[in-house]
């Protein structure tokens, strides 16, 4: 049976500590340039020192076009080098690994923001973005491979690309508007195209002691699950990547419309050979007994996010505790400031998620 507590080795880069993850999450507390703040090193240094054993960062733009957030982490310019390099520095100290989340807004990216032009995938009437041409298509794999070398530069253990939640790698993926006619689209093998691209051109890119991970949503934002369980299949089996994070939003539920009695979203990829990539997941883990329970059905990672929002040391308690739960929400914003969230992150919290908030 596999604990909490063990360690995992990766088929790229260094053994994890534990099976414990600092999921990725949007906290807008970077610098306006991108650069690393002192309050994003302080959150996440207080979950290095809670316990995890790898912490992933928020997404972070790999082309200054791509920006979504205010406050967002930037990889796309040397210029954030020394902020990186301070981040996995002080991760490492604490025991802990640490990774970058590589990100690219597509249609969802804020001129107001960059000041740059808005593309994607398709010509979006709501947003403004234009359509990329293939050129600038293949540019784009190459931002997330130079971004991924710029992270292992830093120092970093690894990165993660973000294709889920209908960015741009998932919009490529996306069934309902991805209808380009260059190879990139219009077919399950064209909208899959783009991010076994970016995939092999980030291996490429960096060294045998660095490790590659991949979030993807495999319902919603216009994929089709069944095209999700064959691109998985592909991609475990090119040995590319080191770590699957598939975004559930919640490790039990049903695939959308399905009957009761169906099996899981969760359960149509445990199954698939992993020809050693290590699969992790996402969704509604607030105590140790689930996510004991999720590694018990053969996931080899557990993403944790509002519970370490809500328990810095949410990592170490579980571990100790088998009967340890996270703080319940809503909580109180000076119960975030305590576990070091910052004014611009207890802000974007509790106005995106109001109910989880009190004052």
């Amino acid at each position: 049976m596999t604990n909490l507590s063990d360690p995992l080795g990766l088929r790229h880069g260094h053994t994890l500590p534990n099976r414990l993850v600092l999921a990725p999450m949007t906290n807008q507390q970077s610098n306006p340039d991108g650069t690393l703040s002192e309050d994003e090193l302080a959150w996440l240094v207080a979950r290095a020192e809670g316990g995890f054993g790898l912490l992933q960062t928020a997404a972070a733009y790999v082309h200054p076009a791509g920006q979504v957030w205010p406050g967002q982490l930037g990889v796309s310019s040397d210029e954030h080098l020394p902020g990186l390099e301070r981040l996995a520095a002080a991760v490492s100290a604490a025991g802990a690994r640490c990774s970058v989340q590589l990100h690219h807004g597509g249609v969802r990216a804020e001129r107001a923001l960059s000041g740059q032009e808005v593309v994607g995938p398709w010509d979006d009437a709501q947003t403004g973005a234009r359509s990329m041409t293939t050129g600038e298509v293949q540019r784009a794999v190459e931002d997330f491979a130079t971004a991924a070398a710029r992270a292992e530069k830093a120092g970093m253990d690894g990165i993660e690309i973000h294709g889920g939640h209908g960015y741009l790698v998932g919009q490529f993926l996306d069934a309902s508007s991805n209808l380009r006619t260059d190879g990139y689209g219009s077919d399950s093998a064209g909208r899959a195209r783009f991010v076994k691209e970016v995939v092999r051109a980030v291996r490429e890119s960096t060294g045998p002691d660095f490790h590659v991970g991949l979030r993807l949503s495999v319902e919603r934002h216009g994929v089709v699950l069944a095209d999700m369980v064959d691109l998985v299949r592909e991609l475990l089996a090119s040995g590319d990547i080191d770590i699957l994070d598939l975004s559930l939003w919640d490790v039990a539920k049903l695939p959308a419309d399905a009957p009761e009695g169906s099996r899981t979203l969760l359960e149509h990829f445990l199954d698939l050979p992993r020809h050693g990539t290590a699969l992790g997941v996402a969704g509604q883990l607030s105590s140790a007994a689930a996510v004991q329970r999720t590694l018990d059905q053969g996931v080899d990672l557990a993403y944790i996010g509002k519970g370490a929002i809500a328990d810095r040391s949410f990592a170490l308690r579980a571990i100790a505790d088998a009967s340890y739960r996270a703080p319940s929400f809503p909580v109180t914003r000076k119960h975030l400031r305590a576990e070091k969230l910052a004014e611009p992150f207890v802000t974007y919290f509790a106005t995106t998620w109001p109910q989880l908030v009190e004052d």
